[in-house]
């Protein structure tokens, strides 16, 4: 199998530990076991459920703890409906391995995880790309995806809230997706690793699983809940698509580690902290984001309403990964080239750092385009 080289991790693996200032990390400023545990008022009983865990496999499919907790954060899913992953990078993965076949016609929205449109070109799909464009909010253009759709389109992936542009598709724009789906007898995969961090009101948007039949939503622990270390993630959708993922799942996952699922399960449990907590961080630093952005002519946008960063158009006479490299050797603040998604002309900003580093980093990033304008 040969595929693209995925443009965002080499570009995260290669940086990342060079700069001063991360302004290009996609997750809501992680929390601490300590914190956790607090959280979940477990401070001092943690240590004797952890000290008579046996470090067997555990459940195949998941914890019943866990499934159940995952299961809630739906409206018609229940714990057969679930499948713990590695990370929502292994539940998107299993989903293309599973359904997809080469030949088979798939349409991925871009930008977006790139796992969306380079997995299934590996195999051999006809891939087709849906263009989100700025003049339209960063949202899908939905003549254009009718006129896509064929009757022999396998799936239709779609990345809600998005990243890197943080747009996100309201309940009436996903059944209006749904209907276009349903009309091919379409797959829906819908990646919402970031729900829960939308702008206004719970912070939650209505999720695919629940809305289409053959609708399939991917998620995790890494971005709204601050857990990236614990690498748990979950596909939750119809229980024979799920089957056949076990198929896949069973050559490179058996299972998901017990310690990683308790502390995912205690999460999810207590989110309405972790998720307060979340809402604070991205609703109070993408205010910053817009203010600073009042004072910056080389830059625009398209305002996020969701997720944790924001794609920035800038005017300045190099590409996107020379501004980057630039920036980060002059002043030692790191964002994501748009190159590395498909975007090049644009920045991806992830601004749910702590707040005194998105402030910092801003600063200098001025400093940078002052000095760099024509």
């Amino acid at each position: 199998m040969d595929i693209r080289p995925f443009g965002v991790e080499m570009w995260m693996n290669e940086y990342e530990t060079k700069c001063d200032l991360n302004l290009a990390e996609t997750c809501v400023e992680s929390i601490t076991l300590g914190e956790l545990f607090e959280m979940a008022g477990v401070q001092d009983s943690i240590l004797d459920q952890l000290s008579g865990m046996k470090m067997t496999y555990g459940a195949i499919e998941g914890s019943d703890r866990l499934r159940d907790a995952i299961a809630s954060l739906y409206t018609t899913q229940n714990r057969e409906n679930v499948l713990t992953t590695h990370g929502t990078i292994g539940a998107n993965s299993l989903v293309h391995q599973t359904l997809v076949a080469r030949g088979d016609h798939v349409i991925s929205v871009i930008p977006t995880y790139q796992q969306h449109y380079s997995i299934p070109e590996s195999i051999g799909a006809d891939i087709e790309l849906l263009h989100l464009r700025p003049e339209q909010a960063f949202l899908p253009d939905l003549d254009k995806l009718r006129s896509m759709v064929r009757p022999d389109t396998k799936l239709i992936a779609i990345n809600n809230p998005n990243n890197p542009t943080g747009a996100l598709m309201d309940k009436a724009l996903l059944e209006e997706i749904v209907a276009i789906a349903r009309s091919v007898d379409a797959w829906l995969l819908c990646d919402e690793v970031y729900r829960g961090t939308d702008q206004d009101g719970d912070g939650m948007t209505a999720a695919v699983a629940d809305l289409y039949e053959k609708g399939i939503s991917t998620a995790g622990m890494s971005k709204a809940y601050s857990l990236a270390g614990l690498r748990v993630g979950w596909i939750a959708g119809p229980k024979d698509m799920l089957h056949d993922v076990m198929i896949h799942r069973d050559y490179n996952t058996i299972s998901v580690g017990q310690i990683d699922e308790l502390l995912a399960a205690m999460a999810l449990e207590n989110r309405e902290k972790i998720l307060a907590r979340a809402q604070s961080i991205t609703r109070k630093n993408l205010q910053i984001v817009e203010d600073w952005l009042e004072n910056e002519p080389l830059i625009s946008w398209v305002k996020p309403k969701s997720g944790t960063t924001a794609l920035l158009k800038y005017n300045l006479p190099m590409t996107s990964r020379e501004l980057c490299v630039t920036l980060l050797k002059e002043e030692g603040v790191m964002l994501t080239p748009g190159s590395a998604m498909d975007m090049e002309g644009w920045l991806r900003l992830g601004y749910t750092n702590p707040t005194a580093d998105l402030v910092a980093g801003l600063a200098k990033f001025s400093a940078f385009l002052k000095r760099h304008a024509i």
